[in-house]
């Protein structure tokens, strides 16, 4: 008989009333991954639309939430050579987090080094996608404006202080709230913008002289 362990599962598509906690089959890891004891799992709006049934799933995502965790290393696959058991490791996943273990591919898992675990666990679905935007498709350089819409959600407050590294001249940002905006500005932001009361395209075109931003 598999071994068992405890994860949040449902049963159809729905609201949080359709979550709850019960027992599935502990995964086994394959050649090329590691079996992780997890410790946080992470939650995210892609994990709200899959609860929901309106979030596309490739088909290694699997019937368990969560695509972020860390935690520590209990087995290896056959093939796996990065780790060893017992390293503290966070990553990104298809899917499988929101549970006592899952299995992620070696190349896909980071050690946790000087991080504390909880944070790690945090950081990935955020802030790689605002690196990718920032640098990898915006490839912004110092010097130049940026816009940031929904600033103060995960990924904009990840571009926010990507951005202020960077040496970015001016950060515009767009949120729907004093509070929010000015979350911002500790962060880095330069130029807040309240979608409620302001048009972005204006505040921008008159900051800039009507050139508009670089990214």
């Amino acid at each position: 008989m598999a071994l068992q362990m405890k994860a949040v599962l449902q049963d159809k598509p729905g609201g949080v009333d359709e979550l709850y906690i019960g027992m599935t089959a502990r995964p086994q890891p394959a050649d090329n991954e590691v079996l992780v004891k997890i410790h946080y799992f992470a939650l995210n709006r892609m994990d709200i639309l899959q609860r929901e049934g309106k979030y596309p799933l490739p088909p290694e995502a699997g019937p368990i939430l969560g695509v972020e965790m860390s935690g520590t290393i209990v087995e290896l696959g056959s093939h796996a050579r990065r780790f060893k058991v017992g390293d503290h490791v966070f990553g990104l996943m298809y899917g499988g987090a929101y549970a006592q273990y899952a299995t992620i591919d070696e190349q896909s898992a980071l050690p946790v080094n000087s991080l504390s675990i909880d944070m790690a666990a945090s950081l990935l679905e955020c802030w790689y996608t605002a690196y990718q935007a920032v640098h990898y498709i915006g490839a912004l350089q110092k010097g130049e404006d940026i816009l940031i819409h929904a600033a103060a959600g995960g990924v904009g407050t990840a571009a926010i202080q990507l951005a202020h590294m960077a040496g970015a001249r001016r950060i515009f940002v767009t949120a729907g709230s004093s509070d929010k905006l000015e979350y911002c500005r500790k962060l880095g932001a330069t130029h807040l913008i309240n979608y409620h009361e302001q048009k972005f395209k204006d505040v921008v075109l008159e900051e800039t002289e009507g050139r508009g931003v670089d990214v």
